[in-house]
C-alpha cells in the first residue's frame, strides 16, 4: 500500500506561480515512479507531468511545458510540481499518482498508476 497526500492548492491570480506537494509514505519511494494528474470541472483526468523513480527522466503535457517542473526528493519522499505562469485553463483538481509498473520510464497514462491522492484544488483567477 502506498499512501499519497497533496498540498499546496489555492486561489492564484493568472501569471502566478503555485508548488504543489505530494508526501507518500507506505512503500519505499524510489521504487516508482510519480506522476501529476489533473480534473477540471466537466472534463476527463489529464496527464499533466511525471517523473521516473530515480529522478532522471521527465514528461510533460504539452499545455505545460516550460511552465511546470515536476521534481522529487527520493531521501525524503516527496515529489513536487513547481508551477509558473498559470493561466485560468490550469484551474482543476490535481493529483498525485504511484506507478510501480513503469521501470526507469514514464507513463503518461492514468490507468498505468497503481496508487492515488484524495487531489488539491488549484483555482487561477483571470
Amino acid at each position: 500500500q502506498v499512501q499519497l497526500v497533496e498540498s499546496g492548492g489555492g486561489l492564484v491570480q493568472a501569471g502566478g506561480s503555485l508548488r504543489l506537494s505530494c508526501a507518500a509514505s507506505g512503500r519505499t519511494f524510489s521504487n516508482y515512479a510519480v506522476g501529476w494528474f489533473r480534473q477540471a470541472p466537466g472534463k476527463e483526468r489529464e496527464f499533466v507531468a511525471g517523473i521516473n523513480r530515480n529522478g532522471g527522466r521527465t514528461a510533460y503535457a504539452d499545455s505545460v511545458k516550460g511552465r511546470f517542473t515536476i521534481s522529487r526528493d527520493n531521501a525524503k519522499s516527496w515529489a513536487y510540481l513547481q508551477m509558473n505562469s498559470l493561466k485560468s485553463e490550469d484551474t482543476a483538481v490535481y493529483y498525485c499518482a504511484a506507478d510501480f509498473r513503469a521501470g526507469f520510464s514514464v507513463s503518461v497514462e492514468a490507468a498505468e498508476y497503481d496508487y492515488w491522492g484524495q487531489g488539491t484544488q488549484v483555482t487561477v483567477s483571470s
